[in-house]
C-alpha cells in the first residue's frame, strides 16, 4: 500500500518541486561569462533547496504521536542524498558551474522530493536505542558523501574527455592551462573525489559500528549484507589508491560498484519491502 503524503510537507514539497523544475528548464543566459548572469537561476535553485530542507525536517519528525520517533524510507533517503549533493555543488559552483550538471541535479531534486512526498516511509519510535538517531544521521551522511564523490567522478571524466577532444577543423581552441579543465586542475579534482570517498567511508564505518553495537538482535539481512559488501569495496578502493596508485577509470569503477551496493543496502531493500512487497521494514 502506498503511504499517503503527510499534509505538513505538502507546501514545502510542492514549492521545492516547482522551483527545481524551473531551475532545470531555465534557459542558459546569453552572456554566460558575466558573474551575475546565472544569479537568477541560482536564487530559484536555492529556494528549492531550502524548501526541500523544510520538507525533510517535517517529514522526518513525527509530530503529535504518542511517543517521539522518526519516519524514514527509501525515498527520504534519496531526498537527503540529493539535497547534500546539491549543497556541495552550490559551494563549488564558481569553479564547477556547468549548465548541464545544474539542470540534471535540479531535475533529480524535483523527482526525489516528489518521491519522498508520495512514499514518506514508516514511523520508527525512539523507544529503543538512544543511539538510533545518530545511526540514521551517519548513514544518510555517508549516502550524501558518496553521492558527491560520484558527482565529482562524473565531472572528472567529463573534463578528461573535454581535454582529449580535438577542435573542429578551422576552429581555434580556447587557451587552457596544461592539465586543467572546468576551472580546476584534474589532479586536484581527482584528489577531491577521493577525499569525499574517504569521508563517506568513515561515516559508513561508524554507521556499521553503531548498528553492530546496539542492534538487538543482530541480523544478517539484505541491508546488512549489502552494506558490508559496499564497505569492503570502498576499503579496497582506498587501499588500492594508497598502495598501488589507482586512479582514473579504475578508481571510478570501484567507486561506482561500491555506491551501487550501498544503494541496494538501504534504498533498494526499502523499496522492495515498502513498494513491491508492502511489508514493514526494520530500521
Amino acid at each position: 500500500m502506498i503511504l499517503s503524503p503527510a499534509l505538513s510537507t505538502a507546501w514545502p514539497s510542492g514549492l521545492a518541486v516547482l522551483a527545481y523544475l524551473a531551475a532545470s528548464a531555465w534557459p542558459q543566459p546569453a552572456q554566460a561569462d558575466r558573474p551575475d548572469a546565472a544569479r537568477p537561476v541560482w536564487m530559484v535553485l536555492g529556494l528549492g533547496w531550502l524548501a526541500q530542507a523544510v520538507a525533510i525536517v517535517l517529514d522526518a519528525l513525527v509530530l503529535g504521536g504518542p511517543e517521539p520517533g522518526g519516519r524514514f524510507g527509501f525515498a527520504p533517503a534519496l531526498s537527503v542524498t540529493v539535497w547534500l549533493v546539491l549543497a556541495v555543488y552550490a559551494l563549488e559552483s564558481r569553479r564547477l558551474d556547468l549548465v548541464v550538471v545544474r539542470r540534471v541535479l535540479a531535475a533529480l531534486g524535483a523527482v526525489v522530493v516528489a518521491l519522498a512526498w508520495i512514499f514518506p516511509g514508516q514511523t520508527h519510535p525512539l523507544g529503543g536505542s538512544p543511539w538510533a538517531p545518530l545511526h540514521w544521521l551517519l548513514g544518510f551522511a555517508s549516502y550524501g558523501l558518496f553521492g558527491t564523490a560520484l558527482l565529482h567522478a562524473g565531472l572528472l571524466q567529463h573534463a578528461e574527455r573535454q581535454m582529449r577532444t580535438r577542435p573542429v577543423s578551422g576552429q581555434v581552441p580556447a587557451p587552457r592551462p596544461i592539465g586543467q579543465a572546468l576551472g580546476m586542475p584534474l589532479l586536484r579534482l581527482e584528489a577531491l573525489t577521493l577525499r569525499f570517498v574517504a569521508a563517506g567511508f568513515v561515516m559508513l564505518s561508524l554507521t556499521l559500528l553503531l548498528g553492530a553495537a546496539f542492534a538487538n538482535p543482530w541480523r544478517w539481512d539484505h541491508k546488512t549484507v549489502f552494506s558490508v559488501l559496499s564497505w569492503l569495496v570502498f576499503a579496497t578502493l582506498l587501499v588500492g589508491r594508497a598502495r598501488f596508485g589507482w586512479r582514473g577509470s579504475q578508481a571510478i569503477r570501484w567507486l561506482v560498484a561500491g555506491s551501487l551496493l550501498l544503494l541496494l543496502a538501504y534504498v533498494g531493500s526499502r523499496f522492495v519491502m515498502e513498494v513491491l512487497l508492502h511489508r514493514p521494514a526494520t530500521v
